[in-house]
């Protein structure tokens, strides 16, 4: 029988732990019957309680009176993003006999460890433990790496004062001060790091070691509360009492000491310091893994809280430390309007913002700057360079919205960018030094390959605009789409040294292709009156079959045979469908040998395969948000996003949109 069961009614006499808001998500599968009263007459199949906490007494109470069995709950071994008091469950284990930290009796735990395993889930076990290893994720993951040492060392781990897992572990607070000996006698002329919990860091609770029993000369104290993961990689071994540290050791390979009985001793895989209870013999790490993270624990999505597999989660809280520790920790942001500063608190999220104003300067405890594209002051870029701090530019993504950004409708996606950014020909970027010196394997080809085909199929572009559809005329040979664009726009004033009208681009295109049946797209932001016309651009229509004002560019990709363009984005969009594509200017996508280019950068030599394009420019250069959870997601679950805002009915603008489209308006009076 599959546990839990379904169909299970669990009473939660302690409605207080619904604090917890993802707990409902984790155990959809039960039905939860909540409070005293109902719990005390309702039919119920199981009495539910929280650990061994004091709270579980009335649990265990109720359960006696009615003669039901006792389930408990706890946080799962790969629990969330942030610490507990933070940042509310992603995984949680139940428990039917006992509770894992509790060393006396027998839990299902130990039942799932000592249980029969099949090749194939020794496998799934062994590639997990390469997954957390490679993803770098731990019980809690909001906090940033602790340094290691440069030199050998073996890591000691402290606990708080009272953890439960302690004293039900076999252990007393005199085990800590034995453990740290131990490792100072073992390992003569290491260092010995002792790292505290990140509770004890952040002053919430006590530790176990007094500055007095860390007088010697060769412990390093780490009260940063960072993130372990560097230090279990690197330590030559790990001593622990009960901390789940000891775990995360064994998953990194590090030989480990424990001076209690936690969950995993006890199996011939750690050296242990007290005697084994006599339900646990010789197991395989595969065993523990799988049992530990595959069939003990409920595990939801962070984004939509469905449920999920533990490799889904450990890929997704690995996406959000990787993309956080990418920045800085401390960042002052210089010339964002409120909605932009909104905006960018969820794609730096893991760093801490200070907004300041464009002739401000930056504040003593900076570590970096970003500004909005190439919009930075002079005085602004000398005061960071005497500083030497590095600058990041924020812009919107290739894949942006259904809606758009004039609007004031949120993002999907944003890039980052160290060097400068993608639209400025003029200079280096990111994107361009990445396409300049990257390699992508046959993997990482076949992933861009898929997406490529998959916003093809799927008419997925920028913006995501609904429109009437255009049927080509039937008897033009060949048709031709010029794209226009905002004349005001960075892109065309960095990246269009020579043509830098849309009217300047009709003429030349009609030069270059005299037969052609010529069709001209205004840019959405014209067409809506939120930007105003180009220089003579009034006058398209004089240079062109027909001016298109209400069409959508992924309808007309399917129209057409060519496309001409200064810089737009559409460009991009038009290769991945396979057209044929002429730039006048130099935008990112041109100079790689997958476009007919006017003008040419001597950056750009190299030739590259379309797909490699795409992988640097959708996968490897932006940052997508879920507009459902605020974290980071994959550009595949972005395009699900996409998918699913763009089949719901419009809505109609807000106040505060309507507002500013009137604003955007006037201003081009």
């Amino acid at each position: 029988m599959a546990f839990p069961r379904p169909a299970a009614r669990l009473g939660l006499p302690a409605a207080g732990m619904l604090r917890h808001s993802t707990l409902p998500a984790l155990l959809a599968d039960v039905q939860l019957v909540t409070g005293a009263p109902r719990c005390s007459c309702e039919p119920l199949d199981a009495v539910l309680a929280w650990g061994h906490k004091p709270s579980a007494r009335s649990a265990e109470r109720l359960a006696q009176r009615r003669g039901l069995p006792v389930w408990r709950c706890e946080d799962a071994f790969l629990r969330s993003l942030g610490l507990g008091a933070d940042s509310a469950p992603l995984g949680l284990v139940l428990d039917d006999g006992g509770m894992y930290y509790d060393a006396a009796a027998p839990s299902r735990l130990e039942r799932l460890i000592a249980g029969p395993h099949t090749t194939a889930e020794l496998a799934r076990a062994e590639a997990i433990r390469s997954l957390w290893c490679e993803q770098r994720v731990s019980k809690y993951n909001g906090a940033r790496e602790a340094s290691a040492p440069p030199e050998p060392f073996v890591l000691v781990v402290d606990q708080t004062a009272g953890d439960l897992s302690i004293a039900l572990g076999g252990a007393t607070p005199a085990s800590f001060p034995a453990m740290l000996a131990a490792a100072l006698a073992n390992h003569p002329g290491r260092t010995v790091v002792v790292k505290t919990h990140p509770d004890v860091a952040r002053g919430r609770k006590r530790g176990h070691f007094p500055p007095s029993q860390l007088c010697d000369p060769r412990i390093r104290l780490d009260a940063s509360g960072d993130h372990p993961t560097a230090l279990l990689e690197r330590a030559e071994a790990v001593y622990v009492v009960t901390s789940q540290l000891g775990f995360e050791a064994l998953l990194w390979g590090r030989p480990v000491h424990t001076f209690g009985m936690p969950f995993y001793a006890g199996w011939g895989l750690t050296r242990d310091h007290l005697p084994q209870p006599q339900r646990r013999g010789p197991r395989l790490l595969a065993d523990l893994i799988h049992g530990a993270l595959v069939e003990y624990a409920i595990y939801i999505d962070p984004h939509r809280h469905r449920p999920c597999a533990v490799e889904d989660l450990i890929r997704a809280i690995g996406l959000q430390r990787r993309l956080r520790a990418r920045v800085p920790e401390r960042i002052e942001a210089f010339g964002f309007t409120p909605w932009k500063q909104r905006v960018l608190r969820r794609f730096l999220a893991g760093s801490g913002l200070r907004f300041r104003f464009p002739w401000q300067r930056p504040g003593p405890r900076a570590e970096a700057v970003v500004i909005w594209g190439r919009r930075a002051s002079p005085s602004l870029l000398r005061a960071v360079e005497r500083r030497s701090l590095p600058v990041l530019h924020a812009e919107d993504g290739f894949l942006r919205s259904v809606g758009l950004g004039a609007d004031l409708i949120d993002p999907i996606s944003w890039v980052v960018d160290w060097r400068g950014i993608y639209y400025d020909a003029a200079a280096p970027s990111d994107l361009e030094h990445l396409l300049s010196t990257g390699s992508w394997g046959d993997g990482q080809l076949a992933r861009a390959g898929r997406l490529r085909r998959r916003l093809v199929e799927e008419a997925i572009t920028k913006y995501n605009l609904r429109a009437s559809p255009w049927q080509r005329p039937q008897r033009a040979r060949r048709v031709v789409l010029v794209v226009g664009q905002v004349e005001s726009d960075a892109s065309i004033r960095l990246g269009a040294p020579g043509v830098s009208t849309n009217l300047g681009l009709l003429q030349a295109v009609r030069a270059a292709e005299p037969d052609a049946y010529l069709i001209y797209k205004p840019h959405p932001d014209v067409v809506a009156g939120l930007c105003r016309q180009g220089s003579g651009e009034a006058a398209a229509s004089d240079c062109c079959d027909e001016v298109l004002v209400d069409a959508a560019i992924q309808q007309l990709f399917t129209q057409i045979d060519a496309l001409h363009v200064l810089t737009s984005i559409a460009g991009f969009e038009a290769l991945l469908r396979g057209l044929e594509v002429h730039t006048w200017g130099l935008p990112f996508y041109a100079g790689w040998g997958l476009t007919h280019d006017r003008l040419t950068c001597e950056r750009r030599s190299r030739r590259l395969p379309l797909d490699a394009l795409v992988h640097a420019a959708l996968i490897d250069y932006p940052r997508y948000v879920s507009r459902h959870s605020g974290l980071f997601i994959e550009p595949e679950q972005a395009v699900d996003e996409l998918l699913t805002w763009r089949a719901a009915p419009p809505r109609a603008l807000s106040l505060r949109q309507r507002i500013f489209r009137h604003w955007g308006r006037l201003r081009q009076r």
